[in-house]
This record gives C-alpha cells, structure tokens and sequence, in this order.
C-alpha cells in the first residue's frame, strides 16, 4: 500500500504517535513499555514547560490502517538563543525496518525545518537533550535504565543512508556499586571527608524547592561549556521535579560544599523501568497499585546517576576532582545500605575526558553508546 504521513493534529493521533513503539519492539525482550500517562503529559503542549520555549511537530507514517512510524521535529528558541547556529532537532523517531519510512518521516521532518530557516538538523532527542538523548547504536541486549532510549540495531544504518553523520556520541557507564573504591581514589575521598572547608551533606527533604535550585544552579554552571547545552529553566526543573518527587530520595541526592558555598552534586534515581517492566504502560486499572507496592515494598534493585556535576571554577582541578570522587562514593555507600548493586551512570560526552577518566577510576564500564546525528539542510 502507498506510504502516507499525516501530520498529528489531536489527542486521538497523538495516542496513535505514543503507541507507535509498542509495534516495533513487540518481539525486542529488552524493550520496556512506557508509561502512557507519563508519555502523554510529556508531549502535552500545555503541561510540559519545554513548549514555552520551543515549536514542535509530530507525524506519524500510514500503509493502509497500519501506523507504522513516527517522528518530531523541533525549533527549540532557547537553543537558538545560547548557540546562534540555526540547528533544529528531530526526535521520537520509531519505524519498521523499510528504507522508504525512514525517508519518508526524516524528509518531512526537514522541510518543515527548512520552512523556518533552519540551516541543520540534528537527533535525535526526545525532546530536548535535556530528556532523552541519541540514538542507542550498541549495548541492544539489556533494557534501558529510566529516562534512557531503546532502539533496533537497523535504525543506525537507515538513518545514516539519508546522509546524517555523526554529531556527537553519548556514552553510559555500568557500575557496580559493591565493589570498593580504588585505592587512589578511596585515598583521595579519605582526604577530602577530612578537610573541614568540605561537607558532603543529602539533600533536605523538607527545603525541596530551595534544595532544587541548588542543584539547578551547579547545574547549570557545570555544563554551561558543554556540547550541545541548553539551560533548564526554573518552570523545567519545577516540572521535572514535580514527576520525579515520589522517586527522589535525600540520600540519594549528595551536594558538597566548600566553605559553605555549594560545588558539586550527584542525583540517582532508582531504576523506574525495573518496576514498570510488565505494566504494559498501563497504570488502570490496577497498574498504580502494582507500582506503589513494588516502589514501597520491593523497590528497584537498580538505579541511575542521572546528574553530576562539578562548578566550572573546580573543573580540572585537584580539588575539584577529589570532591567528585567523593560525590560518587557517597552515592555508591547510599546505594550498598539500600542494596542496589546495578547503578548506571548515564550520560557522558565521548569527549568529556576528565568526567570520563574519573568514573573509569571508580571501575565505570562503558556498556551503552547513543549517538547524536545532524545533517545539513542547505
């Protein structure tokens, strides 16, 4: 049958644009459903702050009755304003194995990117970089850790034939939790518990707001020189927040300070997709009781560090570096107590050299690689 793409113009198609992966990874045992409910708000113009700040469109590809892609482009203004570079983004990308869809939905995405002067394309992200980021290209055979992406071994291959290159990659990094700190590194924390200018402290419960904008402050300091950056606004943070409440634990959460003046920060997040596995992305009509029970009484045995970050000022020093060691091992006795063994540290610039070199120093395995694609569109 012919090839169509239709533009998703309300919540019917938009439920057909969410469903779309539940076609493509029906035979994937590594695939996790995600939560309808949670995907639904996340695209909802008027729930997620991202669209304050940026133009989004959605397709979704036809043979006949069967919907079998979908794509997102995006004009993202608050990009635009931090690189002056006239690059927009395409993201959400799901279809079968069949070049022309993958032709099809990427030649959609780009006219449209074209129609308001954009000079590149770049993805993908789900849907900034501040969610979900690249395209996974190799570690196919264990499930996704939360706010991470899945994807066929054949998507790098199609996407690559319509001319998109390698941006940047992504990579994440499998860790152990149990195993003890080197040496070096063990000394280096010892050292640095013992200075009085430094204090490793969780994060207070009670002061979430105020402990929030902290961490948005080192934040965005920490990665302001970083590839690709977009500052999270406070609405962005205030929503992201609002969804991860019930899975933020203070002492899963280690700020340090030096002389009283916060430097650096960790955040992990238990692995949310360990419990929601077999929900089928259904929370009705008994998928929340399911989840609270298993959040409350067997909470995941995994987790994911999903920030870090060191001030810019610390950055490539001694000191900077021992404090990030000592953020990590912080992290890593929080989860021993809680008995969480699989903790993923996720992501990391390929070119971030020193982040790179101190997670390897911990015993960090590179076990996942997402990379980012662009395409001239001149």
């Amino acid at each position: 049958m012919a090839l169509q793409i239709e533009a998703v113009t309300d919540r019917a198609g938009l439920d057909r644009f969410i469903r779309v992966p539940w076609r493509i990874y029906r035979d994937d045992p590594y695939w996790v459903p995600p939560l309808i409910a949670e995907r639904r708000g996340h695209l909802d113009r008027h729930k997620n702050p991202y669209f304050d700040h940026a133009e989004v469109a959605f397709w979704i590809a036809r043979r006949g009755a069967a919907v079998v892609g979908r794509i997102s482009a995006q004009v993202d203004r608050a990009y635009l304003d931090y690189h002056q570079d006239s690059t927009g983004q395409f993201g959400l990308l799901e279809a079968d194995d069949d070049p022309a869809i993958f032709a099809a939905l990427l030649g959609t995405a780009e006219d449209w990117l074209r129609a308001r002067s954009m000079r590149r394309v770049r993805g993908p992200f789900s849907l900034s970089i501040n969610d979900e980021s690249g395209l996974l290209i190799d570690g196919f055979d264990t499930p996704p850790s939360i706010m991470m992406n899945h994807a066929p071994p054949y998507y790098g291959a199609r996407i690559e034939a319509l001319g998109y290159t390698t941006a940047k990659d992504l990579v994440a990094y499998d860790y152990d939790s149990f195993e003890p700190m080197p040496a070096v590194a063990a000394s280096l924390v010892k050292r640095i518990r013992k200075s009085p200018e430094v204090q490793l402290r969780p994060m207070r419960k009670k002061q979430y707001d105020e402990e929030l904008r902290i961490i948005l402050g080192i934040f965005n300091d920490a990665w302001a020189d970083n590839w690709g950056f977009v500052p999270l606004s406070e609405a962005e943070v205030a929503h992201t927040a609002k969804e991860l409440k019930p899975l933020i634990r203070g002492d899963l959460v280690c700020i340090a300070e030096l002389d009283g003046a916060p430097v650096a920060m960790a955040v992990s997040l238990p692995n949310l997709n360990e419990a929601i596995a077999d929900l089928d992305g259904k929370l009705l009509p008994f998928g929340w009781a399911k989840l609270l029970w298993r959040l409350k009484v067997r909470p995941p045995r995994s987790a994911r560090v999903a920030l870090m970050g060191v001030r810019r000022e610390l950055q490539r020093t001694p000191v900077g570096g021992a404090i990030a060691f000592a953020v990590i091992d912080t992290i890593r006795e929080s989860h021993m107590r809680q008995g969480v063994r699989q903790v993923e540290l996720s992501w990391v610039l390929e070119d971030n050299h020193p982040m790179r070199r101190i997670i390897e120093a911990v015993g960090g395995r590179h076990y996942k690689t997402y990379r980012v694609y662009e395409r001239d569109l001149i």
